[in-house]
């Protein structure tokens, strides 16, 4: 958090800051979770899902407002409804509706909220940090979206917690709000707090996450770090130029069988397959024995919203 603001809260610990097993809850005759098992760890865990998956369902379980109708919920190793009063001062919860009276002025808010922890940071330089200091005297219902949304963030961190959940924590940002916030999630890592985040941004997820959990139809269909998933979905393809004309079927053969090689337009080629670092040697192995010198080798990695795609369908969902 910088040397102004800095954070003192407990250090990284083995045990799991959420533990999931089993987890059902139901709406009337709709189940939106059925059957989630999920384990995070500290550092800094990505739930993603489209909309209507049950990450919401889940999340909101996990603080404490909604009730399991089966399964179990560990947080902090608490339960989170029948161990509410123990677990309540360990966790920050920033909900995309701000929690904020519309009347009540920003700064009053924040140090209300800070005045109910025994150890709150420096009220004035969050506020410095989060770029809500010419807006401080400004009620919540005339702050503009992204103002309420970095309120609402300062909220849930200003308590200093064991554990945050972060909801959207983005959402109606400008680029320069948005890395103060991507700067702010990675200092709660380095001080040992678990966070919890979801996002619709994959870039989002994909740039601060350790590990990402893809919840769809009430599961968990997926879970890794974004290196892990990515390298599980669509195979990569390396792309290189060179001079035009290269013999392509020669270099197919010294590639494995599973590759493919191809002259794009004069100069450009493209190699598919399982792209690792033996398939990279092999093309520089092969242009070096042929003479010749790419202009440029790039590896194509497949992205975290390609995955997401794959594993959740293209089509949109209400």
């Amino acid at each position: 958090m910088g040397a102004a603001a800095s954070l003192d809260w407990s250090t990284m610990r083995n045990e799991p800051v959420v533990q999931i097993q089993g987890l059902v809850k139901r709406y009337g005759t709709k189940t939106a979770v059925d059957g989630l098992d999920l384990t995070a760890g500290a550092g800094i865990t990505a739930v993603l899902g489209p909309n209507g998956a049950g990450k919401t369902t889940t999340i909101e379980t996990c603080e404490g407002y909604r009730k399991p109708d089966a399964g179990a919920v560990r947080v902090l190793g608490l339960d989170p409804v029948r161990e509410a009063g123990a677990l309540r001062p360990r966790i920050g919860v920033m909900l995309q509706s701000g929690g904020v009276y519309s009347g009540a002025r920003a700064d009053e808010m924040l140090r209300h909220v800070a005045k109910l922890h025994a150890e709150p940071l420096d009220v004035t330089d969050l506020i410095e940090r989060l770029g809500l200091g010419s807006c401080g005297r400004t009620t919540y219902r005339r702050l503009s979206g992204g103002q309420q949304q970095r309120l609402a963030l300062a909220m849930a961190v200003v308590g200093r917690p064991d554990l945050v959940f972060l909801d959207e924590p983005t959402a109606g940002l400008d680029p320069q709000a948005r890395r103060a916030t991507w700067d702010l999630v990675r200092d709660l890592r380095r001080d040992g707090v678990g966070v919890i985040l979801t996002t619709h941004h994959m870039d989002e997820a994909e740039e601060l996450a350790d590990d990402v959990a893809i919840i769809d139809a009430g599961k968990v269909i997926a879970q890794g770090s974004p290196d892990e998933l990515c390298r599980g979905g669509a195979e990569n393809t390396l792309r290189f130029t060179g001079r035009p004309g290269l013999d392509v079927a020669s270099l197919l053969k010294a590639l494995p069988p599973d590759s493919t090689a191809a002259e794009l337009m004069p100069g450009a080629y493209r190699v598919s397959g399982t792209v690792d670092p033996q398939l990279l040697a092999t093309v520089t192995s092969w242009c070096a024995q042929h003479g010749v010198m790419p202009d440029r080798i790039s590896v194509e990695r497949h992205t975290l919203e390609d995955v997401f795609l794959e594993l959740t369908g293209k089509e949109l969902r209400g």
